[in-house]
């Protein structure tokens, strides 16, 4: 659902991929919830150019909405820009997907100041490697900003499953 949604322009699939980023977003944030601004990960302007939207943001208004629907206070937000050009990520292994985006995300001036006393929760279609969520992680806090947490889509098992051994291990 979410490739048909992304890279074939499937829009009406924004509804049940908005729903399943309102539950990891409830989940990411309970038991204390909102208001918190949703702020997604920015896609490169080459790939929304290609794809015609941006599926990522399509998905997070959606959640947004889902949550304010069920007395959830959320809003989505523009907070990171892409500050330079990075290679495709599709081939680049977990390193090097790291090294392409260290650096590569920055707060834009005018969102920050916006809404400044409310968490952030980072949102993201996929997790794969996590290199994305934690550049934009970086960004955040780097500009002052409370990262309150992260949330998805969609996670291969085997990135699931390691983030959960992760997480019993702390």
């Amino acid at each position: 659902m979410l490739l048909a949604h992304k890279e074939r322009g499937a829009l009406g699939l924004v509804g049940p991929l908005g729903e399943a980023l309102a539950r990891a977003v409830r989940a990411c944030t309970e038991p204390e919830f909102g208001p918190f601004l949703l702020t997604p990960v920015p896609s490169a302007r080459r790939a929304v150019a290609a794809r015609g939207h941006d599926p990522t943001r399509r998905v997070a208004l959606a959640a947004a909405a889902r949550l304010r629907a069920t007395g959830h206070p959320a809003r989505v937000i523009a907070l990171l820009r892409q500050r330079r050009t990075v290679a495709d990520q599709s081939t680049l292994g977990p390193r090097e997907r790291l090294a392409n985006l260290s650096g590569a995300l920055g707060v834009a001036d005018r969102a920050a100041r916006s809404a400044r006393d409310l968490p952030v929760v980072l949102v993201d279609d996929v997790l794969t490697t996590g290199a994305s969520l934690a550049e934009a992680a970086r960004a955040v806090t780097a500009a002052g900003r409370e990262v309150a947490g992260a949330a998805v889509v969609a996670a291969p098992p085997a990135v699931f499953h390691a983030g959960v051994r992760r997480l019993q291990e702390l």
